[in-house]
């Protein structure tokens, strides 16, 4: 596959497993967190998508996205996400009903690296039945992964369930 046939693949699994995400915990109350803001892309996607009132909020070290991407300040959680991934939990509990993450970059060892720092914290803010999606494959222990919906590509999108 060329860089760009990559890229199409991520983006259109990006998104199948997001809609499926966002449709099978539209029952669910709890917030949404997008880890990593980016550009703004998917923060957007979901802002449009999620209809029921849950409140996206966005883990970011600093907000450099699209004007029509960024999220108000009150639900924007600015810092490296192992400092505030520890206090959501504090905040919040185990309330997320979909977690969204985008972290890594192009190499793929330095993304696995990270995966592994970060499932541990992610893991817990999970309400029962809530959705991880994720760009990396996540190292859980309690969380079980799910088949993607169709339309996702094997290895570009990952979903687990709590």
């Amino acid at each position: 596959m060329t860089r760009l046939d990559l890229f199409i693949a991520r983006m259109v699994s990006q998104r199948a497993c997001l809609d499926h995400g966002i449709a099978a915990t539209a029952h669910m109350k709890g917030p949404v967190f997008e880890l990593g803001l980016g550009n703004g892309r998917t923060y957007h996607h979901m802002r449009e998508t999620i209809s029921d009132g849950r409140p996206i909020y966005v883990f970011e070290r600093a907000v450099a996205s699209h004007p029509d991407s960024t999220p108000p300040e009150d639900l924007t959680i600015l810092g490296d996400v192992r400092e505030t991934l520890p206090a959501a939990l504090d905040r919040f509990g185990p309330t997320a009903s979909l977690v969204h993450a985008d972290l890594g970059g192009h190499n793929l060892a330095k993304n696995d690296e990270f995966a592994r720092l970060v499932s541990p914290l992610i893991q817990p803010l999970l309400a029962p039945g809530g959705l991880m999606v994720s760009s990396d494959r996540m190292y859980f222990d309690q969380l079980e992964e799910m088949p993607l919906p169709d339309g996702a590509i094997d290895g570009r999108c990952f979903i687990y369930r709590a």
